[in-house]
């Protein structure tokens, strides 16, 4: 457990959790799962000893829950904040998993998607106090709690100092906004991703044969979708929230300021929703554009055939004709009998082919 003290002079880390807060700033006080999880009891006591705020038992469960999705909840004492971050390094798990699926069953999903697993990360805002719960090594907690310690004390006048967050909620909105660009970074190999797929369905040379792997594409991608949504929700409330609770406890620039970013994370998350549903859009349009296109082959195909099968059926007629069994037949004990029938086809063929030309029957539509 990580216990950090941040007032507007300087952020220090404190090694024990005393009896109450602070006379001025506000703790921040970052746990992992795993030490939740491994006895829940003294935990909630610890945070009831340096917040004085006693954390719901249904709210003790949620912390805990690996598979909860992203939602939102208050109470008199505290509000409380799950979102879903993706997991950088490969071992999230789904925001919703399939029911009936067996999990054990190795799906052939491209790297970039890969990248689409996430774990839950559980934010309690308190009044002078946020505590943070979320699975070991999260890069973006570590990278936020080492920024916050390279704060320089702003006595020493030094300049480009960064500015230590006013407030729990400041703070909050600030490592909300580092998960969700997380997600933003993620558009260029998702798309890169895509437009190979389509260069392959669309290519006439070689037949795509990985469906399996699109198919689970687009799972992912309506997993990203739902899960975006609950993102959304899960901030919209936490803004009125905020609204709702700063109305008369703080001035008009400092709440203004609070939208403004309550705002920008809902603005990229709405971003990577949009970028999700134009990428499943263009799955569907591919796949639609590629059977549209073996459809069209198909009728060249078809066509050639009919063709050569027009060409053929009098040819066939006349050497049908020829082969029965009279007695007495025109041309057959001819000489030139085998020629004059040898011209009769040829004329045939000649002017079928002219009749078919001008019916446009033998244009090149691929020219």
């Amino acid at each position: 457990m990580e216990i950090i003290h941040v007032n507007s002079h300087h952020v220090a880390q404190l090694e024990q959790i005393d009896a109450g807060l602070p006379r001025d700033g506000f703790l921040w006080i970052d746990a992992t799962h795993d030490e939740v999880a491994a006895d829940p009891t003294a935990w909630r006591e610890t945070i009831a000893k340096a917040t004085g705020t006693q954390i719901y038992d249904p709210h003790m469960t949620d912390v805990i829950n690996l598979a909860h999705p992203s939602y939102f909840d208050s109470t008199q004492d505290y509000a409380m904040v799950v979102f879903r971050k993706l997991a950088l390094d490969g071992t999230g798990t789904p925001a919703e998993p399939d029911e009936g699926v067996d999990t054990e069953v190795k799906r052939k999903i491209p790297p970039a998607l890969t990248k689409l697993a996430t774990k839950p990360v559980a934010f309690l805002l308190m009044d002078r106090a946020l505590v943070t719960v979320h699975m070991a090594n999260s890069r973006t907690i570590e990278a936020a709690r080492n920024r916050l310690l390279e704060v320089r004390n702003k006595r020493d006048g030094g300049q480009h100092v960064l500015r230590a967050p006013g407030s729990p909620e400041e703070l909050m909105l600030r490592l909300l906004n580092a998960m969700v660009d997380q997600y933003l970074a993620l558009r260029q190999p998702l798309t890169a991703q895509i437009d190979r797929w389509q260069r392959a369905l669309l290519n006439p040379r070689s037949p795509f044969n990985d469906w399996n792997a699109l198919l689970d594409a687009r799972i992912e991608l309506r997993k990203l979708d739902h899960l975006c949504e609950g993102q959304r929700d899960a901030i919209q409330e936490l803004r009125d929230y905020l609204v709702d609770t700063m109305e008369n406890s703080h001035n008009s620039r400092t709440k203004d300021l609070m939208l403004v970013r309550v705002n920008d994370v809902m603005e990229h998350i709405t971003r990577v929703l949009n970028h999700a549903q134009r990428l499943e859009s263009t799955i569907e349009s591919a796949v639609q554009i590629h059977f549209s296109a073996m459809a069209h082959r198909t009728s060249e195909i078809m066509r050639t055939l009919t063709v050569i099968t027009a060409l053929f059926m009098p040819l066939t007629l006349i050497t049908g004709i020829f082969g029965m069994n009279f007695a007495a037949m025109p041309l057959l004990r001819d000489e030139s009998g085998f020629w004059i029938a040898m011209g009769m086809m040829a004329a045939i063929v000649i002017v079928l082919l002219v009749l078919f030309w001008r019916k446009r029957y033998l244009d090149d539509n691929d020219r």
